[in-house]
């Protein structure tokens, strides 16, 4: 699995390069969405990614934001976020990254979280603990809510919308600060490395997700993830470091 970890750590880099180089220039749009921005970059970083990683395994598959390619009927799918955090991206806010994952079957074996503007790489595989730039790191130990920061994910519809401000408003009386990032991606990052406590979000799609989780698991995490009832391909997400109790 290092090998894979390798690849996709190296993809992750090329498209932060890429990403980096046009931060704050003038972007192409490909769509302009109620609450969502589409670019041209997100297809280009994609694109990138798919290269680097097919090249190296034809026979695996790709199952990413901007699309699928490869193989779909092999074991190896490789989940990709080209760019999470691509309305952050447009406006100029430093805070998205790349997130890349591999689903052999039906298990995440292997996953990396970049933020190429803090060259921040973080990296997963099963069964071992997780590093930031090659170092251990570890969960925040904080046990009360009261003393909790965590951060409320909100989507696209209105009727996640209306539910997520109903979180939202519960959560922010009883917990220290609640955040809203921008990036799930990075949310998960940050839960299992400390720097929040918990990340919550009722409709996500997988290549959101999926290097987060197996990041905040691997770190001795909890992460509850359920198909949305009313979504297809959508999931409902709490991670957290496992000791703070999040109902309310």
């Amino acid at each position: 699995m290092t090998d894979y970890l390798d690849a996709a750590a190296e993809a992750a880099q090329k498209a932060g390069a890429l990403l980096r180089e046009n931060f704050g220039a003038a972007l192409s749009v490909s769509a302009f969405e109620a609450h969502d921005i589409k670019l041209e970059l997100d297809v280009r970083s994609q694109t990138l990614i798919t290269e680097h990683l097919l090249g190296l395994y034809p026979d695996h598959a790709i199952y990413g934001e901007e699309g699928l390619a490869g193989n779909q009927g092999s074991e190896f799918h490789w989940i990709v976020d080209p760019i999470d955090g691509t309305v952050n991206y447009f406006y100029g806010i430093p805070h998205f990254c790349i997130s890349i994952a591999l689903r052999r079957g039906g298990d995440i074996i292997a996953g990396v979280v970049y933020d190429p503007m803090r060259d921040e790489m973080w990296r997963a595989k099963k069964g071992e603990a997780p590093t930031l730039n090659g170092k251990p790191f570890a969960m925040s130990g904080r046990t009360r809510l009261s003393d909790a920061v965590i951060s409320v994910g909100f989507t696209k519809t209105k009727e996640a919308i209306a539910s997520g401000m109903s979180l939202f408003e519960r959560m922010v009386y009883r917990v220290r600060k609640c955040r809203l990032m921008g990036s799930a991606a990075l949310d998960m990052a940050y839960v299992a490395c400390g720097r929040l406590d918990a990340y919550i979000e009722q409709s996500v799609s997988l290549w959101d997700v999926a290097a987060g989780k197996l990041l905040v698991e691997s770190a001795g995490g909890l992460v509850e993830m359920a198909p949305h009832p009313d979504a297809k391909e959508k999931y409902s997400v709490i991670a957290s470091n496992g000791k703070i109790d999040l109902r309310v």
